[in-house]
């Protein structure tokens, strides 16, 4: 069986291989994948079904994050290090002490009070957006909603959303020509987050606590626990690439996938009352975090496949989101669909996302809007995509938004 599902270019063309998933999931769901010697990717276990992504999610003792990170490609030991004291790449119990700090701006409280501000920003892009002669549906709506939401989570000036954006793309877009031209620029990116993420920690030194995550983040929790400033500039990036890029690329590609199937559309438009159903069903169709790594920490089995000590292994959420032995008809994109349990926000465990009601808030209010506002939306040229085999991103994707 011939089997690439790291190519990216493929990914850039058409999205997600679902039918090398598919295939993978009924003969050899833990399957050994070549590497790529000129890249300096060694070979892996892909795991692909729903079951086994969840196990792999939740048994941090038996797949690290933080020996060789969370990330696919394959980072220089210098680099590493400072890379473990990002919250994706550690494991219990550092990672659970320090999310407990920072989870305090993130629980559901928190982030249901946004709810009527994240509707008037909905609303005020898509007024912004119907004055355009040509409106790109990722560029002036789907991208500016979680920035601005960002810029109000972190206390930061509306103005500072473009280059938060610049960063964003530079960071997750460094396989791609279009956002920069080598790895090397996604790094110079890191480093002025870095920056920036210093300077908003001096100004509310300088001018006194406000009602933001900065503030929470840096004050010590109830037990005098507080994050340091290298954890502080960290998180400041996780958020910025994490709260930006999942709900941008989940809204454009949830729009997509209305395009592609009208009817679903008509219902959303007829019943808004679906909206976070909707939500639901366009995360697990678009999976728009396609895979993280994991490193076996001792000799193991899924399936019963011997896993050594040392390997990597890569979760595919896009394949366990069309598990056929979870979801009946999981290629039929339905907003209704009930139960849903995806795994679009990771797969339990120490990682699940730790913003997944504010993205499930942002994509229920941003379609509820639509529904109401632009119910002839239509599709007027050829979506982009990403080159990319983590983020399953959409670059661009032209519409109108009246008949």
């Amino acid at each position: 069986m011939e089997v690439n599902l790291v190519d990216q270019d493929f990914y850039a063309r058409r999205g997600a291989p679902h039918d090398q998933f598919r295939r993978l999931r009924a003969n050899a769901p833990v399957f050994w994948h070549e590497g790529d010697a000129e890249r300096g990717w060694p070979g892996f276990w892909a795991v692909t079904k729903h079951e086994d992504v969840v196990h792999v999610s939740r048994r941090s003792d038996l797949f690290s994050s933080y020996r060789r990170l969370a990330l696919f490609n394959e980072l220089p030991d210098e680099q590493v290090e400072l890379q473990r004291l990002m919250l994706l790449n550690q494991d219990p119990p550092e990672h659970t002490r320090r999310r407990s700090l920072v989870n305090r701006g993130f629980t559901p409280r928190v982030i249901g009070r946004l709810e009527e501000h994240i509707r008037d920003i909905c609303r005020q892009l898509i007024d912004e957006a119907e004055q355009l002669p040509e409106v790109d549906f990722v560029r002036d709506v789907a991208a500016p909603l979680p920035l601005y939401v960002i810029c109000e989570l972190l206390g930061a000036p509306v103005e500072d959303r473009d280059k938060i954006f610049e960063w964003s793309n530079r960071l997750i877009g460094s396989e791609d020509p279009d956002y920069a031209a080598s790895p090397e620029e996604g790094q110079a990116a890191a480093m002025e987050v870095y920056a920036y993420a210093d300077a908003l920690a001096a100004a509310r030194k300088e001018a006194g606590p406000r009602d933001d995550i900065v503030t929470k983040l840096l004050r010590p929790d109830d037990s005098g626990e507080v994050l340091g400033q290298d954890e502080f500039d960290l998180f400041v990036l996780l958020l910025i690439v994490a709260g930006n890029e999942t709900t941008r690329n989940a809204a454009s590609g949830g729009m997509l996938a209305m395009f592609e199937h009208p009817a679903q559309w008509a219902r959303l438009v007829a019943d808004p009352s679906l909206a976070a159903r909707t939500a639901d069903e366009i995360v697990r169709w678009v999976s728009p975090v396609n895979l993280f790594r994991r490193t076996a920490t001792a000799d193991t089995e899924i399936r019963g496949q011997k896993i050594s000590e040392g390997d990597k292994v890569v979760v595919f959420y896009g394949s366990a989101n069309r598990d056929e032995d979870v979801f009946d008809l999981p290629d039929v994109f339905d907003i209704a669909r009930d139960p849903n349990p995806h795994i679009g926000f990771g797969g339990g465990g120490a990682h699940f996302c730790l913003g997944n009601h504010l993205a499930k808030l942002e994509l229920k209010v941003l379609f509820e809007v639509l529904a109401e506002r632009f119910p002839d939306i239509r599709q007027t040229g050829a979506a982009t995509r990403l080159r990319s085999n983590f983020i399953n991103g959409i670059k661009t994707l032209p519409v109108s938004l009246r008949p």
